[in-house]
């Protein structure tokens, strides 16, 4: 949806100007663009270390096209773990193991593709298993454990966004420098006439223009979009993170889906009876 929005600003603002009887080629200034444009390059190499700037840049674009997890992929995102659940519980620690040591080559992981490709999520889950397999923990050392986990993710996908956001709240500013520029720039042909300096005055103000648009137009909703996935990936984790707190409490495979069930936001909850059918059919899988 991402791109969308995009199109529809972009449509909506020119389009609009053109209908007003605007000339589109007045807008085309690339020399108020490199300035706006290169002082808020400057300015997010200042701001940001290089890893910063590789987590801000990748999730940027993930913004654009990434969507957030449907109920499909939380139904069966449960189903999985119900069926690693079963055979834990069924065939013991060893059972297990070999699927979350190698997931790839895992048959229970490999029904999931969409799961086994989220590179966080298998990690959040597997690890955490791990260790529960060669450590006596307890369900609060469990619980504590993953949210040191999310804390640390949550906390490098927020800075990435307000890398982002402190772009777009310099650009109104970095805009008005670009037309100060044009405008000085203006007092050199003062002598030139009112079409001339009609011209260069207009090449200014399209300075504080793209400013004002890049700001609340694109980069603004960008910083939003970017916060939102981090709270839509984060809830994806929370209920592995519910889970397996369950499990390590010593609930039945079917309460540890329960608990993750319960934690996904109603909009993308599947219903109790919808979970009951991929239960049943994970028990044939299992």
């Amino acid at each position: 949806m991402g791109i969308v929005g995009a199109l529809i600003v972009i449509v909506c603002v020119f389009g609009g100007f053109l209908a007003a009887g605007g000339h589109i080629h007045v807008i085309w200034q690339p020399f108020e663009v490199l300035i706006i444009g290169g002082a808020a390059l400057g300015g997010f190499i200042i701001a940001n270390p290089i890893p910063a700037m590789k987590m801000t840049i990748k999730l940027a674009i993930a913004a654009v096209f990434a969507k957030p997890p449907s109920k499909t992929e939380y139904v069966e995102l449960l189903q999985m773990m119900f069926t690693l659940f079963q055979i834990f519980r069924k065939d013991g620690p060893q059972a297990v193991e070999k699927h979350i040591e190698e997931p790839s080559s895992s048959e229970i992981f490999k029904a999931y593709p969409t799961i086994l490709k989220n590179h966080h999520a298998m990690d959040y889950l597997t690890d955490t298993m791990k260790i529960t397999l060669s450590a006596d923990l307890t369900q609060y050392d469990v619980d504590d454990l993953l949210d040191q986990d999310l804390k640390v993710m949550h906390e490098e996908e927020h800075a990435a966004q307000h890398a982002v956001a402190s772009v777009s709240d310099a650009m109104p500013g970095l805009g008005i420098v670009a037309a100060v520029l044009g405008i000085v720039h203006t007092m050199d042909y003062l002598d030139q006439g009112v079409q001339v300096i009609g011209a260069l005055v207009a090449a200014a103000l399209v300075g504080t223009f793209l400013g004002i648009l890049m700001s609340y137009g694109f980069l603004g909703p960008l910083a939003a979009k970017m916060g939102n996935d981090a709270a839509a990936s984060g809830r994806y984790l929370f209920v592995i993170k519910s889970a397996l707190v369950a499990l390590q409490r010593g609930a039945p495979p079917l309460v540890c889906v329960e608990f993750g069930r319960r934690s996904i936001y109603p909009s993308e909850r599947p219903t109790f009876d919808e979970m009951d059918k991929a239960t049943k059919e994970g028990k044939k899988a299992a």
